[in-house]
């Protein structure tokens, strides 16, 4: 009995060991070709999501090494060279700007980007709000653009966080 009990043991765990987990996969609802003030193209954007969070991917090549700031914008506009259609920072909260800022920040604000000493630069960051909040924030009439600026955002100095001049644009376009 005690051999018997002991091999149903072990083939249980031998079969669910056999057995796959089917791991949610993130879904791409937003993409965008990112482009430098002459236009030409020098990286990509990708918004994906898995359950209630939102991530916005964003790789960049070109990029003077260092830190700089990296925002979401309220419209869907990246008319070079200055980018300036793109408007203020997407905030549909009507929140300060920053994560320094004690008043809060708002669904523009993101981490700082960082190109290495070739010019490529990497980010991976959380949207925040609700998937319902940022999908319905980035998918309005006017769309939303993704922008790389030429300085650090200092986190705190609303509305721009003293990130300086918009170096490189993308729209981000549903699918």
């Amino acid at each position: 009995m005690k051999h018997t009990t002991t091999a149903i043991v072990l083939a249980a765990v031998l079969v669910s060991g056999c057995a796959t987990n089917d791991v949610a996969k993130p879904v791409r609802l937003a993409s965008a070709t990112l482009q430098n003030a002459n236009g030409l193209p020098v990286g990509t954007a990708f918004v994906g999501g898995l359950g209630d969070t939102l991530t916005l991917n964003v790789a960049a090549t070109g990029i003077s090494p260092g830190p700089h700031g990296i925002h979401l914008h309220m419209v869907g506009d990246c008319t070079p060279p200055a980018f300036t259609t793109a408007g203020g920072h997407l905030n549909p909260g009507g929140h300060q700007h920053g994560t320094d800022n004690p008043a809060g920040s708002h669904l523009g604000d993101l981490p700082n980007i960082v190109a290495d000493a070739g010019g490529v630069a990497t980010l991976s960051a959380a949207l925040r709000g609700t998937r319902a909040e940022v999908e319905s924030a980035l998918f309005d009439a006017d769309g939303t653009a993704v922008i790389i600026h030429a300085a650090a955002d200092d986190y705190k100095t609303d509305p721009t966080g003293n990130s300086g001049a918009r170096i490189v644009c993308g729209v981000l376009k549903r699918g």
